[in-house]
């Protein structure tokens, strides 16, 4: 038996060993910074609670507290929950839908008021982008642009356009760690992760024109559930009920 050479195999093994379980280390050094980073703003007691329950903050915590209105706004007849979607003439290609202005170049004469959508990436599903209508330059989440896409082309459109019609008194909006601190006590589940956290306008849609969209945050996980916290009251909804009304206040 080669000694020498054998001597050096268990070397590098070894060496090789210890790089990897360095590297492990660090990930998870990494990990624990940026969860403690993420939920600096959070009481120590939500802290150990998502430490039993499993749950990860993933998602920076918005620091922002703004004053913000109801909008009340007009959801035109045509709208995309009245029609079929609109096919274009000259399919396009799908990658115009990440850079703003080569979409508005693109559609801007195809699509009305096609500028004052802004593309959300996290809630686009296989063969639709979907962009949401912006106002104060937050997004109205319920307010939707949904371009159809196929073989990376997009070959439609579907649109809700409105007209506002008036806005609210300006109120201060809740923190986003009161209300992360809040979903994580009585509504998350076990192991759930949080993605993202965004503030903008969600409301109830009723079965007319006129709509209210009230100032929300939106706090999204990574199975997709997306939870509407009503940034002055506190109520909980989700896109497939309400919930109810956590005490934030």
């Amino acid at each position: 038996m080669d000694w020498s050479r054998a001597k050096s195999v268990l070397i590098f093994s070894f060496l090789l060993l210890n790089i990897l379980l360095g590297y492990q280390l660090w990930l998870d050094i990494r990990e624990q910074v940026n969860v403690n980073v993420n939920s600096a703003e959070l009481p120590q007691d939500k802290v150990l609670l998502m430490q039993q329950k499993g749950i990860s903050l993933s998602a920076n915590l918005p620091l922002e507290t703004p004053e913000l209105r109801d909008i009340t706004y007009l959801l035109h007849s045509d709208s995309r929950k009245n029609a079929q979607p609109i096919m274009l003439e000259t399919a396009v290609d799908g990658r115009i839908v990440f850079t703003q202005s080569e979409l508005v170049k693109t559609l801007g004469s195809i699509i009305p008021e096609l500028n004052q959508y802004v593309y959300d990436q996290l809630v686009s599903d296989d063969g639709v982008f979907v962009l949401h209508r912006i106002t104060e330059g937050r997004p109205m989440f319920d307010v939707k642009l949904e371009l159809h896409h196929s073989f990376q082309k997009i070959t439609g459109y579907q649109q809700d356009r409105i007209e506002i019609l008036s806005r609210g008194d300006a109120k201060q909006v809740l923190p986003a760690a009161k209300v992360v601190a809040s979903l994580i006590e009585t509504y998350l589940p076990n192991g759930a992760v949080i993605t993202d956290i965004q503030l903008g306008y969600h409301g109830q849609i009723f079965d007319s024109e006129k709509q209210v969209s009230a100032p929300s945050w939106r706090v999204m996980l990574e199975d997709g559930q997306i939870y509407y916290v009503h940034a002055i009251s506190g109520e909980v909804t989700t896109d497939e009920e309400q919930v109810e009304t956590v005490g934030l206040r």
